[in-house]
Parts: structure tokens; sequence; C-alpha cells
């Protein structure tokens, strides 16, 4: 048995368990996931996707349905397909037109913790295990309000626990909430999971680019990595505004004790002797990252990010893939 992940264009993930000789569509529907599916004999091309992570046996099928070059390229038939290993698979339609809703989970908060007095901890209890890609985010329904907020997970997948790091922010919906409304035991509806910025299987040297809390996508990314014994190196650059919002370090010093991550900290607004001083893009040379190739994520407010992208560019610092996520005051994500 292995897991496919679907990932539909508008960004809703599944998760669902094949079994035995499946190909990914009998597996799909099998699950009421109702995939672009014609034929269901290799012929018309209806249900081509593409292949993130993982091995397959591609199946038969003719040449008018898939091109040998966008089968080297990773694309297949999902009626065709019958996994080796588990899959992450793209498929090319949105989750409406597939007929998917988004799942929803019903929580308990666990714990609110004040990791800084603009940033909380959220942990909440789910009575089913929660199924994402690292790096993932659901949106959270803020009672009595009609609002609802999006943050990423900053724990590991497929636990009765959901995490989040989350900025407080002035007249804020759920900032409000946060200080004034919850309690342990306050029931959360949270939907998802969604996105496309999740960690890839890591074949090269990758770099990590974390403003605020966008650490948290990079926390759960590496909760995984340790689980699942990652030997490749990693570097971290993650900066905040002041320092009591460079949240986690002892956490995030701890992953160095399973696999070799070089982090660089720094904070922007204030002189500290605990942070450099300055942006996440200073250390952005040929110096610093002297690699050939690297695999490059990003995730912070959109200034820096649009920063770290000039910076790359300007010094030259190749690399074969790039997953940025850009956040908003309310929530709000954005993806490519």
């Amino acid at each position: 048995m292995h897991s496919i992940t679907l990932n539909f264009e508008d960004g809703l993930t599944r998760i669902i368990d094949s079994l035995p000789h499946e190909t990914v569509a009998e597996t799909a529907y099998r699950h009421r996931l109702n995939i672009p599916l014609d034929c269901a004999d290799g012929a018309c091309g209806t249900c081509k996707c593409f292949c993130k992570t993982g091995d397959y046996d591609p199946g038969d099928y003719i040449e008018d349905a898939l091109s040998d070059e966008e089968a080297e390229k990773g694309y297949g038939l999902a009626c065709q397909m019958r996994p080796n290993t588990d899959l992450v698979i793209e498929i090319l339609a949105s989750s409406a037109a597939c007929k998917v809703e988004v799942q929803s989970y019903s929580s308990i908060v666990k714990q609110v913790e004040f990791l800084s007095s603009e940033v909380v901890k959220l942990q909440v209890e789910t009575l089913e295990k929660i199924d994402f890609l690292p790096g993932q985010y659901v949106n959270i329904e803020i009672p009595g309000t009609g609002y609802t907020r999006s943050y990423s997970f900053s724990n590991k997948p497929g636990q009765n626990l959901a995490e989040f790091i989350i900025r407080l922010i002035p007249d804020g919906v759920m900032s409000s909430f946060l200080r004034n409304g919850i309690n342990a035991g306050q029931k959360l509806r949270i939907k998802g999971p969604l996105g496309s910025f999740y960690s890839r299987d890591l074949v090269r040297p990758t770099l990590f680019f974390a403003g605020g809390t966008g650490i948290a996508p990079f926390l759960s990314m590496l909760e995984s990595m340790k689980e699942k014994g990652n030997t490749l190196p990693i570097t971290l650059f993650y900066g905040a505004t002041l320092a009591e919002n460079v949240v986690e370090i002892n956490r995030l010093k701890a992953f160095s004790e399973h696999f070799p991550l070089k982090m660089y900290t720094c904070v922007s607004g204030e002189e500290t002797k605990a942070f450099a001083k300055g942006y996440v893009n200073q250390w952005i040379n040929k110096s610093e990252l002297a690699e050939e190739d690297y695999d490059i994520y990003i995730c912070g407010p959109n200034a820096m990010v649009e920063a770290v992208k000039q910076s790359l560019h300007e010094h030259d610092i190749h690399h074969s893939n790039f997953y940025l996520e850009k956040f908003l005051p309310s929530g709000e994500t954005m993806t490519s």
C-alpha cells in the first residue's frame, strides 16, 4: 500500500491510500474523487497528470495520449500509472471541476503559548489525524465572526495535533480572538490542507528563507525531514523585525543534531547582540553560497520575498527549483 497525494490546481490537497496493483485513477475513484478521466485505456490523454515526487510504473498508452518527451519530464496518465512508492501528483484541473470538497476537521484548543508579545503558538487537537504535505496551510474559522484566516502547519503531518505560529496584528480578527477570547477546550473548525508550497524530495543542497512567522512551514518541513532521516545539507536564513520575534530558536538548533543544518539569523529593526543586524538577503553571495546548484524555498512578507529574488539574480546563484509563499497581514497566502 502506498500513499498518493493529489494536489489540485487551486491548491486543495487530498491524500489517499492505494491498494496493490491499483492505478492512480482507480484509487482516486475508490475514494470518490472525480479526477479527469475518459477512455481509461491510455488512449485519450484526458487523465494526464504530473508526478512531483515518487516512482511509478507508467503502464501502457499510445503516443497521442502521452509523448515520450512528456513522459521524460514526469507526466503520466492516471488511468495507467501504478505507484511503486508514495507519490505526489499534480492534477491538471481544479478541485471544483473535480467536485472535490475541502476537508473539514473539528478541533479543540490544547494550548496557546505567547512566544513573544507579538507571536503566538496555537496548538489544537483533532479527532482524526490530519495528513498534509509539510509546508501546507489550513483555513481556521474564527468563532462568532464569519471569518477565516490561513495559517501554515508548524508540526509534522499525520498526527491528531495541529500547530500554528501566528503573528498578532493590531485590530486583527484572529489576533483579537487569541488575545481576548480563546481558552483551552475552545472548539475550532479548520479546513484543508491547501497550498502548493511544500517540501519536495531533497536531491541537492537546499536553501530556506524565512521572514517572521514565515518560519512556520519550515518547522513542519524540518520535522518531517528529521523523521525521514535526511542527510543532505540545508541552510536556513531567518529574519524578523525585532529580536523577540525570532522564535523557536532552540527547536531549530536541535535539528542540526540529526542532519546538516546551517542557520543564519538577523533582525532589521534594532541592534542586538543575539542576532546580526539586517535582512536575510545580506548573505546571498558566492562566498556564502558556493554550490553549483540549489533548491530554494522562500516564505515571508512580500518585500522580503522580492528582495531575496533580486539578490539571487544579482549574485547569479543557480537553482534548479524555486518555491515561494508570500503572506499578507490578514493571514492570506500567495504561492507560486
